[in-house]
This record gives C-alpha cells, sequence and structure tokens, in this order.
C-alpha cells in the first residue's frame, strides 16, 4: 500500500509540474491532513491560540505546489520531509510577524520540535511496548486535538522524535544526522518517547 501510495505520489507531481491542475488538487487532497498534523503538533499549545492553522496548512500547500520545480521527487518520504520544511518556514514566518508586531513571541512561545533539543542522558531501553502506539492511535483515528494534547505533555525532545518519527517518516539513521545523535541514542529516545505517549492515553 505505501508503494501504491509513492507512485500515486510521484504520478501527481510529474503531472502537477507539466501544470496540470487537477493533479495539484489531489496532492493538496492527499496530503493536506498530513500537513495539517505537521503544522498543528510544532505550533505548541500557546502559539495555536495566536495563529490560525488552516491559513498556513494553505499557505504551505500554495509554497509547495508553487515549488514544484524546484523539487526532485526522489522518493514519498522525501516529498513529506520537503513539505515539512515548507511548512516550518511558513511557521517561523508567521512567528517573526507576531514578534514584528511588538511582542516578543519567539521567546514567550518557542516553536516546538525547532530549535535544540536536550541531549541529556538516557537510561536503558523500556521493556516491550504494547499496541497503544502513536501509530495505532492514528489508525483508530483519534480526535487530532486528543492527540495535540498529549504531545503538549511530552518533554521537547520526546515531543521532536515522535514528529519525526510517526508524522514526517523519517528513519532513525536520518534523525540521528539531524539531531546529532547516535543511532542507539535516537532509538532509545524513540522508545521512551512512545512509552511517555502511551502511558497518556492509557492513563486518560
Amino acid at each position: 500500500m505505501k508503494d501504491c501510495l509513492a507512485d500515486k505520489t510521484r504520478h501527481l507531481v510529474a503531472l502537477a509540474k507539466d501544470g496540470d491542475e487537477s493533479a495539484l488538487d489531489r496532492l493538496c487532497r492527499v496530503y493536506g491532513l498530513r500537513v495539517r498534523w505537521i503544522i498543528r503538533l510544532r505550533m505548541g499549545a500557546e502559539l495555536r491560540s495566536k495563529l490560525e492553522s488552516m491559513d498556513l496548512v494553505q499557505d504551505t500547500l500554495v509554497h509547495a505546489l508553487g515549488g514544484l520545480d524546484d523539487f526532485t521527487y526522489r522518493n514519498e518520504g522525501d516529498f513529506v520531509r520537503w513539505l515539512s520544511t515548507i511548512a516550518e518556514n511558513v511557521i517561523r514566518g508567521n512567528l517573526n510577524r507576531l514578534h514584528a508586531d511588538k511582542r516578543d513571541v519567539r521567546r514567550e512561545l518557542p516553536l516546538d520540535g525547532c530549535g535544540p533539543t536536550s541531549t541529556g542522558g538516557l537510561v536503558a531501553t523500556p521493556g516491550p511496548i504494547d499496541a497503544t502506539t502513536p501509530s495505532v492511535i492514528m489508525s483508530k483515528k483519534e480526535e487530532l486535538a486528543e492527540l495535540e494534547r498529549a504531545i503538549d505533555q511530552l518533554k521537547p525532545e520526546y515531543r521532536e522524535v515522535i514528529i519525526l518519527t510517526k508524522i514526517e517518516g523519517l528513519s532513525y539513521k536520518e534523525i540521528s544526522n539531524r539531531l546529532g545523535k547516535s543511532h542507539d541514542a535516537v532509538r532509545k529516545l524513540v522508545s521512551r518517547a512512545i512509552v511517555a505517549l502511551a502511558d497518556f492515553f492509557e492513563s486518560d
């Protein structure tokens, strides 16, 4: 199924680059929800109260689809990460505009997951994780607001790796390169983050 989606995305990107407007519309339908997840979870609770997320979703898709000529499709994961990078830039742009309005919200409202993360020590990897993982939660179509509330409760480094693995789909190796951590440290961090998130839903 994943290969089918990748082939579909490759085909739609190629058509969109040739000016097919229906392909642009279909890309929006396929990836609009994913972009919304990325934006909402990276904004954080306080910033969500000051910015309209759907405006940011629209801005992200407009920038992405308008810049397809600068994107070389290799795989579906690359496309999602490209969208994520644009989404982060859109959030930062809006954050800067809020700052320009005579209020330093960049200090007051840090952009979740876009700054440096803690490099504190890690203990041994937790035991086996049951089925209450973010993937299962999302496959059961839990409300976005509920996942937002859970993500907001996590430590910044946990929140970051959950977004990178479960929303953006990065591999441990890619996360290692991005965060400057060893593969083993990332593996342990992801395991601890998943347990922390699962605990939130089990205790709710």
